[in-house]
C-alpha cells in the first residue's frame, strides 16, 4: 500500500509540474505578446508623428493634389504597417478627412468606416460617424446621409460635445430627403434641448421655412 502511495504521489508530483509548466509558458507567452503589441503601438504612434506634416500640408482647400496624394499614401502606410496599433484608428480617420476634401467619397466614407471598425472611441466616433453621413449627403444620398445622422444623434446625449451639429446635419438631411415634417421636429428639438444656442435665429428661419411649405 505504502508503494501504491508513494507511486500516486510520484505521479501527482509530476503532473502538478508539467501543469505549472504549461501555465509558465502561457504566461510567458501572454507577455511576450503583450510587450509586442506595445512595440507595435509605439512604432505606429510614431509612423503617424512622421506623417503630421504631411497632412497638415494636405488639409485645407488650398492643398495642391499632390501634397494631398503623398498624405494620402503616408496615411495608408500607417493602417498597412501598423494595422494592430491604435494609431491606425487616427490614420483612418484623418485619411477619410483628406479622401473626402478631394472629392472620393466611397473611399472617404470606407476610411471612416474603418475607424469606427477598429474601435474609435469618444469625440473620434462621433466624428468618424459623422463623416460617414457628410460622404452619403456629398454623393446626394439623403437617404443614406440621413440614416447615419440618425445614429450619430442618438448615440451623442445632450448637452456633450457635437449634439447639436449632430441634429443640424440630420434636420438639414431629412429637408433634402424630403421628409420636412422630420425636419421640423428636429429643429424645433434644437431650439429645446440646446435653449442658449447660438444659432436660434438660423434654426427659427428653417422652422419658418419649412412650416410655409406645409400650408
Amino acid at each position: 500500500m505504502r508503494d501504491l502511495a508513494d507511486l500516486l504521489a510520484s505521479r501527482g508530483a509530476r503532473l502538478g509540474l508539467k501543469i505549472a509548466g504549461v501555465g509558465l509558458a502561457v504566461a510567458v507567452l501572454a507577455l511576450a505578446a503583450w510587450l509586442w503589441l506595445r512595440a507595435e503601438d509605439s512604432r505606429g504612434v510614431a509612423a503617424l508623428a512622421a506623417s503630421a506634416d504631411l497632412v497638415q500640408l494636405a488639409d485645407g482647400p488650398q492643398a495642391t493634389p499632390d501634397a494631398r496624394a503623398r498624405a494620402i499614401d503616408a496615411l495608408q502606410v500607417v493602417m498597412t504597417q501598423h494595422a494592430r496599433s491604435s494609431a491606425a484608428v487616427q490614420a483612418a480617420y484623418e485619411l477619410g478627412n483628406l479622401q473626402y476634401q478631394a472629392g472620393d467619397y466611397g473611399a472617404a466614407r470606407g476610411a471612416y468606416q474603418i475607424a469606427l471598425a477598429k474601435g474609435a472611441a469618444g469625440s473620434l466616433r462621433t466624428l468618424a460617424a459623422s463623416g460617414v453621413g457628410y460622404t452619403w449627403e456629398a454623393q446626394k444620398d439623403y437617404a443614406n446621409a440621413v440614416t447615419a445622422y440618425e445614429a450619430v444623434a442618438r448615440a451623442v446625449p445632450p448637452k456633450q460635445f457635437y449634439f447639436e451639429d449632430a441634429l443640424l446635419d440630420l434636420a438639414r438631411a431629412q429637408t433634402l430627403a424630403g421628409k420636412p415634417v422630420e425636419a421640423l421636429a428636429t429643429y424645433e428639438r434644437v431650439l429645446k434641448d440646446v435653449p442658449d444656442t447660438r444659432r436660434a435665429p438660423d434654426i427659427r428661419a428653417k422652422i419658418a421655412e419649412l412650416q410655409t411649405r406645409g400650408k
